[in-house]
């Protein structure tokens, strides 16, 4: 089950010639594909492109219609080794992947694709993923790009320009015979608008015809001497041919061109940010009419030549906008300028952020003092300070105040209300109590959030699936374990062989504790091959433990309630503890609770809206017997549980309380009995449209709960003096 369903949206794709084309920009890059008669498509699935996976995921039949082969692939190197159809073939392949960590799993076969060329156009789709939001480190795909001679598109971030990228990047591709990445950031993924579509393509060549006429060419395989000439031949062949292209279809965009004597190149995808940071200025209209001229580089790289001289011909300075670092186009523009002989002043970094986001107050700031400096938009003046009067009148006196973060403790992500990874790790709080601390490799995923407080548990983290690996240095004979921590989607992503596997071939001693929810959980909750769902296109079911003891682990223990955290705590004891020697697998089962939510949330209120009986489960804590210790809070974290003034006069200790996000998952109960520290835990279940007999049972039990409470109240007012 994925984040997001996309049912309804897909039938768009069917949209033909003429008609207006409505939605976002994920779905609106399925359509260019479709219009582009592409064979086949590939991908794995990751921010901010998740949703793209998901919508190929939701129009099986639409791409089946067309012949179109679509794989949720295993990792991202799985992906672009998919692309090799097109080196032999005249087959259009598009892939899709996070960047830049997807790149840099990929990397192997983006650069083996990009040394031998392509046949048929092949274009990679990396979501861009880099800003102040971001979930990994801020790196850009531009570097990739340059290293492995890969052209790279950053169109504007509207739903027509999209949709041309897709189409002119394959071109380009075959034109230039180069693979092409498409770079898309999350505005431009979500961003939504309309475009006038197109009829969908079936590819001319088909996989069909590739498997009936297999072709050979041993001059593209990256093989001595062929890898040799293949360097030369991007220099000489590919890159002016790209060049042509690019020139001659007009990819980047000229606005305003000759109306000042200064003017702004500006990336594709930080178009629209800076027309509103100009608008602000003054110098540009909500149409996006600018007064100063533009150069929009739909092309990151290469950067051509040609068309940077001509822009900055006749000015006097020109503001070079490029998000991140190092500065790549900044750098090769000023070597443009210097070898052609302009003059031209070039300004980029030195008024502009040298790394971070450009979001639109930092392109407002930049803007201002280049525009500032060349006269074009008045300077900020400082207000006249006004003569004070002779006798002032008295200000009211103000309480100081003192800053926020002095008083509110910021408040660190972490698991979903009722996860099942959060009692792993209260589990793993309750043994370090008793062992004492263990060195714990993270790894990327829902679980990482257990390096943040309440937890603080974690040491390093080294890449999806690579949790094992991570501890694998870390092997002392007779010495304390060392914990690695991988989740399914890791594990099936690359975990089994670089951390199980390598555990067991180099007689590690160390502990992997694989978390098993039933998805990939972190990318939007995706099956994977160990998923129980029946999925109608995939085939799932498949045991992480059976894959485990296939590779050669012996010692291998399946939990298959992650709630039961005395459970959780006495295995991770025992595999920390054993005699036993040679690498220990703990594979922790619980499904997402989030999919399960997505999954029973419309039953349950189909089925109250139907009348029928529903029962729910909820937890409370009973204000009477808690005793403010709050170690349900401590050794747990769920955002359900919370604090409230104490209802006895005589205790000023705020008690635990259980706030109406509850899911009925049991873990804070859980954690305080498997600590020996609680019995203020209980449990209710609401009923929704209660059978007669419920309702006798509740007037049962409200008339003896009364009785009792009334005859303890005497007794109370007969003690009470």
């Amino acid at each position: 089950m994925a984040e997001r369903s996309f049912v309804e949206e897909v039938k768009k794709l069917r949209l033909g010639a003429g008609e207006v084309f409505r939605g976002e920009g994920i779905l609106a890059v399925t359509k260019a594909l479709l219009e582009s008669g592409v064979a086949y498509v590939a991908g794995y699935q990751g921010a901010p492109i998740s949703h793209l996976m998901d919508v190929l995921a939701d129009a099986q039949d639409i791409l089946a219609e067309h012949g179109i082969r679509f794989e949720n692939s295993a990792s991202e190197a799985t992906a672009a080794a998919t692309l090799a159809a097109s080196v032999n073939y005249p087959l259009r392949g598009a892939v899709t992947f996070k960047s830049t960590v997807g790149t840099n799993v990929a990397s192997d076969a983006l650069a083996n694709l990009a040394s031998g060329g392509v046949t048929g156009g092949a274009l990679i789709v990396v979501g861009e993923d880099y800003g102040e939001g971001s979930s990994i480190m801020q790196e850009r795909s531009h570097a990739f790009a340059m290293k492995s001679q890969i052209w790279l598109l950053d169109p504007r971030p509207n739903l027509p320009c999209i949709v041309d990228a897709v189409k002119q990047g394959f071109e380009l591709s075959e034109a230039s015979h180069t693979p092409v990445m498409l770079q898309l950031r999350i505005r431009a993924c979500h961003v939504h608008g309309e475009f006038v579509a197109a009829d969908n393509r079936r590819s001319a060549f088909t996989v069909r015809d590739a498997l009936e006429t297999p072709q050979r060419d041993v001059s593209r395989i990256v093989l001595p001497p062929a890898s040799f000439v293949h360097e030369h031949e991007k220099v000489t062949e590919r890159w002016p041919a790209a060049v042509r292209f690019i020139e001659e279809r007009g990819l980047n965009e000229f606005f305003a061109e000759g109306a000042d004597d200064i003017g702004i190149v500006v990336q594709g995808g930080s178009y629209n940010t800076l027309l509103r940071a100009l608008e602000r200025l003054g110098v540009a209209d909500v149409y996006g009419n600018s007064k100063i001229p533009l150069y929009v580089m739909n092309v990151a790289y290469p950067v051509i030549d040609s068309e940077v001289l001509r822009f900055c011909e006749g000015k006097r300075a020109v503001l070079m906008v490029e998000e991140g670092q190092p500065n790549f186009i900044e750098q090769n523009v000023a070597t443009i300028l210097r070898q052609g002989g302009a003059t031209t002043t070039l300004h980029g970094k030195d008024i502009l952020p040298m790394a971070g986001e450009y979001t639109a107050s930092e392109l407002l700031k930049g803007a201002r003092a280049f525009l500032e400096r060349y006269g074009r938009v008045e300077p900020v003046m400082e207000p006249t300070p006004v003569a004070a009067p002779a006798r002032p009148a008295p200000e009211p006196e103000m309480l100081a105040l003192a800053p926020l973060a002095d008083s509110v403790n910021a408040r660190p992500p972490g698991f979903c209300t009722g996860c099942p990874e959060r009692p792993i790790f209260s589990a793993m709080k309750l043994v370090e109590s008793e062992l004492g601390p263990h060195h714990i490799s993270a790894d990327i995923g829902c679980h990482l959030f257990s390096i943040l407080p309440p937890f603080n548990l974690g040491n390093t983290t080294m890449g999806y699936g690579l949790g094992g690996a991570g501890a694998s240095a870390l092997n002392a004979p007779d010495g304390k374990r060392a914990i690695s921590v991988m989740g399914d989607g890791g594990f099936w992503h690359n975990g089994l062989t670089s951390g199980v596997a390598n555990a067991v071939f180099n007689r590690s001693d160390n502990l992997t504790v694989i978390v098993d929810n039933s998805y990939s959980a972190a990318t939007g909750g995706q099956d994977i091959m160990s998923s129980t769902a029946l999925n109608p296109t995939r085939s799932t079911g498949h045991a992480i433990e059976k894959a485990v003891r296939g590779v050669g682990v012996k010692w291998v223990k399946t939990i298959r309630r992650t709630y039961d955290v005395a459970g959780m705590r006495d295995a991770l004891k025992e595999a920390l503890t054993t005699g036993e020697k040679g690498p220990k697998v703990l594979i922790a089962q619980s499904e997402c609770m989030l999919n399960k939510q997505r999954r029973e949330k419309p039953l349950v209120r189909k089925a109250v809206a139907a009348g029928k009986r529903v029962v729910r489960d909820r937890f409370g804590v009973d204000a009477d017997t808690c005793t403010g210790d709050h170690s349900c809070i401590r050794l747990n974290g769920c955002p359900s549980l919370s604090i409230k003034p104490n209802p006895d006069p005589l205790r000023t200790d705020p008690v635990a309380t259980v706030l109406d996000s509850c899911v009925g998952c049991g873990v804070c109960g859980e954690v305080a009995h498997a600590a020996v520290l609680c019995p203020s835990f209980y449990k209710a279940q609401i009923v929704s449209n209660p059978s007669r007999w419920d309702r006798l049972r509740q007037r049962v039990r409200a008339v003896l709960i009364g009785w009792l409470q009334e005859r303890e109240a005497r007794q109370r007012a007969r003690y009470a003096f």
